[in-house]
């Protein structure tokens, strides 16, 4: 019987040892909290959060155009407090100057004079609390790329 108990613990121990190299909360759903995940580039709330990082550059920005996204090279998604979106996103210039009021960037065309032409890679982080419903842009850096 003494032997048998021995065995039962040295089980359980075992047992609550393994817990530590894998988490019980990987080993049942597969996603570790916290950690960014890869997501769609077509997710709804990732197009909400690339909307808001464009009007954040286009807000900071000192040029008489506007700029809207023209790729979505990389998204993630980490649960935080909230929801955090880490974009890798393209953003060129419009023809739409920044002076008028009300643009709609959905109907802005590209610039196609070659001199007017600029593109930018840029690294956002928006963070999302959808029970308030706020949406903002927490960090970006932007650099252009060549276009040539």
């Amino acid at each position: 019987m003494d032997v048998c108990y021995h065995f039962i613990l040295l089980f359980l121990f075992t047992g609550l040892c393994s817990l530590g190299k894998n988490p019980v909360h990987s080993l049942v759903s597969g996603v570790n909290p916290g950690k960014p995940q890869n997501i769609s580039k077509n997710d709804t709330e990732v197009k909400r959060a690339v909307l808001i990082a464009t009007y954040s550059f286009n807000n900071q920005s000192n040029d008489a155009f506007l700029f809207k996204e023209s790729a979505v090279d990389e998204a993630q998604r980490q649960v935080v407090k909230g929801v955090k979106y880490i974009l890798k996103i393209e953003i060129s210039r419009t023809v739409c100057r920044k002076r008028e009021l009300n643009v709609d960037l959905d109907k802005c065309a590209f610039q196609s004079r070659h001199r007017l032409q600029q593109t930018f890679l840029c690294n956002f982080e928006v963070w999302a609390l959808p029970w308030l419903k706020i949406m903002k842009t927490t960090f970006f850096l932007c650099l252009p790329l060549n276009n040539y």
